[in-house]
C-alpha cells in the first residue's frame, strides 16, 4: 500500500510536469523567460531530482537500521587480513583506498550515527545518600562542558554569611546560555571540592585542573532576575582600557579590552560599577566587563585631586590668532588667528564656565547614521598644531573638487580694496556691526589687527552648507565645542605630526612663515619648532581628543591627503556613528 501511494505521488509529479510543458507549448512565445522555463523542465537535472525524490519516498517509512555499528573495526580487520595475503596490484590498490582520510572519515560518521553517539559523555552525578529527602530540592547539581573560553561568571564572598555566591553572569557566555546558573546562587562544591571557608581566588586553580567538564553544586539564590531589555545601547569609548592592568576588576579573564574610539555595545548596566559590553559587530556572543561611567569618572577625579579644589574664573580671556591670510589658488582667502599676537587685541571673546570640577568624558552614546540625499553635508573641521600641514590639506581638498568642497568667507571692518569683491574675498561690515555680532556670539573666532577686526562668522558656515557643498574649516580646537551641535554634525579631523625623526626627514626643506604678520618672510623649521609641534599636538589630543572623529598622522602629505579624502567620501556614502542626541532630534 505504501509503495502504491509513493508511485501515485510520483505519478502526480510527472503529470504536473507534462501539463506544464503542454501549456508552455500552446502559449509559447519568443521571450527569454519562456525558453528558460521550458529548458529547465525538460533538463536532465530535474528528472534526476524526481528519481531521487521517488527513492526517498520508498524508504521514508521503512526506517532502515545499520547492519553494523562499528565499520571502523571491520576496516581494521580487513586491512590486517589483506596484509597477510600475497602482495598484488589489486591488494595494494585496495589498501591504499581504505587508508585514505575521506574514507575513514565517512566510516567514522557512519558509526557515530549508527551508535547515536552525538553528545559528549557526562560523568555520573554524585550520590545523594548523604542528604535527606526533604532537602533534595534545595540544591542543584550542574555539569557543564569546558572549552577554551571562560565560563562567563564571577563570584564573590557574601559579607553577611561568608558564603561564596555568584556575583554576575556574563551575557552570551557559557553560564548564561546554559540557563542553569544565576546571580545570587551559593556555591557548595566545585568539582567535588567543598567551598566552605575558601576564598573566591581559590576557585580558579580548581577549574583549571578539570579537563573536559566542570561540576557545580549550588543552592539557588533568592535574587529576582531582571527582565532583559532588548534596547541596544552603543557607546564610543573615549579612553584606553586594559583589564589585565586593572587591579580592581573582579576577574581579569572576563574583562574586555578596548581602545579610544572603539564602539561598544552595552548589554547590561545593572551593576553600577561594572558594565557588560562587547565590541560592535563582533561575532562572539560573550560579553566582557568594562568600568561603568560612574567608576571611571571617580577614577579620573582621584587622579587629578587639584581639580576638585580649583574654581575657574567666570570670565576667562581666550587667546586667538592675528591674521595669517593665505591665498588658496585664487579661490578664497583662508582665515586663522595667532596666539602670539593676542596682546594687541583690544576686544576679546569671553567664555563663561560653570563653577566646580567638570569630569572628562568617559563614554559617548552613539547611533548609526547614514546621510540621505536631501540632507546637508556634515561640516568638516580640520585642526592640529601650527606647521603640521592643516592648511595644505585643506588647500588640496579644495583644488581636488572646487564644486564639492568650499570654505567660508571671513568678515572684516577694514576698507575694501579696488580689486576685492564683497562676499568673495571678505564680507566688509562696519565696526559697530562687527562688535554687535560679537555680543550676539555670532563669531567663532575673531581678532584685531592694525586697528581692524577680522573674524569667522557662523552665518558664513550656514551659507556654504545651504549651497549643498562640504564646508571645510581650519580651526583651533576650542572652536570645535561651539560647533558640536545637531545643526552642523561636525566631522572633526585631527592632523597629528609623526615622530621628531620623521619630521626632520620630511620637513628638511619645508618653509614656515617667520611672523604671522609678515606673509613674505619665511624660514626653515628648527628642532625647537618640531618639539613645539609635538608638544602642542599632545596637549590638544589630551584636552580635546574626545571630540576627534579621525586622527591622521601627516608623515607624507600625499598619503595623508588620500586618507583624508577617502574618509570624507565614506561619511557621505556609508553608515557611520554619530552622537545619539544628533540622530534623535
Amino acid at each position: 500500500m505504501l509503495r502504491r501511494h509513493d508511485e501515485y505521488g510520483n505519478h502526480k509529479v510527472c503529470r504536473l510536469l507534462t501539463c506544464l510543458l503542454y501549456k508552455l507549448e500552446s502559449n509559447m512565445d519568443t521571450s527569454e523567460d519562456s525558453t528558460f522555463l521550458q529548458d529547465m523542465l525538460m533538463g536532465n537535472t530535474l528528472h534526476l531530482l524526481i528519481k531521487v525524490y521517488d527513492r526517498l519516498q520508498k524508504y521514508r517509512d521503512q526506517q532502515p537500521t545499520p547492519l553494523l555499528e562499528s565499520t571502523e573495526g571491520l576496516l581494521q580487520d580487513l586491512a590486517e587480513e589483506l596484509h597477510g595475503e600475497v602482495a598484488s596490484r589489486e591488494t595494494s590498490e585496495l589498501l591504499d583506498l581504505l587508508s585514505r582520510p575521506h574514507v575513514q572519515g565517512l566510516l567514522s560518521v557512519h558509526d557515530t550515527v549508527a551508535q547515536k553517539d552525538y553528545d559528549p559523555q557526562l560523568p555520573p552525578l554524585p550520590p545523594l545518600h548523604d542528604h535527606k529527602e526533604d532537602e533534595e530540592d534545595s540544591f542543584r547539581i550542574i555539569c557543564m562542558i569546558k572549552n577554551q573560553e571562560p565560563l562567563g561568571a564571577t563570584v564573590k564572598r557574601d559579607v553577611s554569611t561568608g558564603a561564596i555566591v555568584v556575583a554576575r553572569i556574563m551575557r552570551g557566555g557559557a553560564a548564561d546560555l546554559s540557563g542553569l546558573i544565576h546571580e545570587g546562587d551559593k556555591l557548595e562544591e566545585v568539582n567535588g571540592v567543598p567551598m566552605e571557608d575558601r576564598n573566591p581566588e581559590e576557585i580558579i586553580p580548581i577549574l583549571a585542573q578539570s579537563e573536559r567538564t566542570v561540576t557545580f553544586k549550588v543552592i539557588p539564590g533568592t535574587k529576582d532576575e531582571l527582565a532583559t531589555k532588548n534596547t541596544k545601547i552603543f557607546m564610543r569609548a573615549l579612553f584606553d582600557y586594559d583589564p589585565k592592568a586593572d587591579p580592581a576588576i573582579p576577574c581579569k579573564d572576563v574583562g574586555l579590552e578596548f581602545r579610544r574610539g572603539d564602539v561598544l555595545q552595552i548589554v547590561s548596566q545593572e551593576d553600577d560599577t561594572w558594565w557588560q559590553a562587547k565590541h560592535q559587530g563582533e561575532a562572539n556572543l560573550r560579553a566582557g566587563l568594562i568600568p561603568s561611567r560612574q567608576l571611571q569618572e571617580r577614577r579620573m577625579a582621584l587622579q587629578r585631586p587639584e581639580a576638585l579644589f580649583k574654581l575657574p574664573s567666570v570670565l576667562e580671556d581666550v587667546d586667538y590668532r592675528a591674521i595669517s591670510g593665505i591665498q588658496i589658488a585664487g579661490l578664497r582667502r583662508s582665515f586663522r588667528l595667532s596666539r602670539k599676537d593676542s596682546r594687541s587685541q583690544q576686544v576679546r571673546q569671553k567664555t563663561v564656565e560653570g563653577h566646580g570640577y567638570i569630569p572628562e568624558p568617559i563614554y559617548q552614546e552613539v547611533s548609526p547614521y547614514h546621510r540621505k540625499p536631501e540632507d546637508r553635508y556634515r561640516l568638516v573641521l580640520l585642526t592640529g598644531p601650527s606647521g603640521v600641514g592643516v592648511t595644505e590639506l585643506k588647500r588640496k581638498l579644495l583644488l581636488s573638487d572646487p564644486e564639492h568642497f568650499s570654505v567660508t568667507v571671513p568678515y572684516t571692518t577694514r576698507e575694501q580694496k579696488r580689486q576685492e569683491k564683497d562676499g568673495v574675498d571678505y564680507h566688509f561690515i562696519s565696526k559697530h556691526t562687527f562688535e554687535k555680532d560679537i555680543l550676539n556670539h555670532k563669531f567663532l573666532e575673531y581678532g584685531e589687527h592694525s586697528g581692524n577686526y577680522y573674524g569667522l562668522n557662523i552665518d558664513s558656515v550656514r551659507r556654504v552648507l545651504e549651497e549643498r557643498k562640504v564646508c571645510l574649516l581650519d580651526v583651533e580646537p576650542h572652536v570645535i565645542e561651539a560647533l558640536n551641535t545637531t545643526e552642523f554634525k561636525p566631522y572633526v579631523v585631527f592632523v597629528k605630526p609623526p615622530s621628531i625623526e620623521r619630521l626632520k626627514l620630511s620637513r628638511r626643506k619645508a618653509k614656515v612663515l617667520s611672523s604671522p604678520n609678515d606673509q613674505k618672510s619665511t624660514k626653515t623649521f628648527t628642532e625647537n619648532d618640531f618639539k613645539d609641534m609635538i608638544t602642542s599636538a599632545q596637549a590638544m589630543e589630551s584636552k580635546y581628543g574626545h571630540l576627534f572623529d579621525k586622527v591622521i598622522i601627516n608623515d607624507d602629505l600625499a598619503v595623508a591627503f588620500t586618507e583624508l579624502r577617502d574618509n570624507l567620501r565614506k561619511i557621505e556614502t556609508e553608515s557611520h556613528w554619530i552622537p545619539h542626541t544628533w540622530a534623535h532630534v
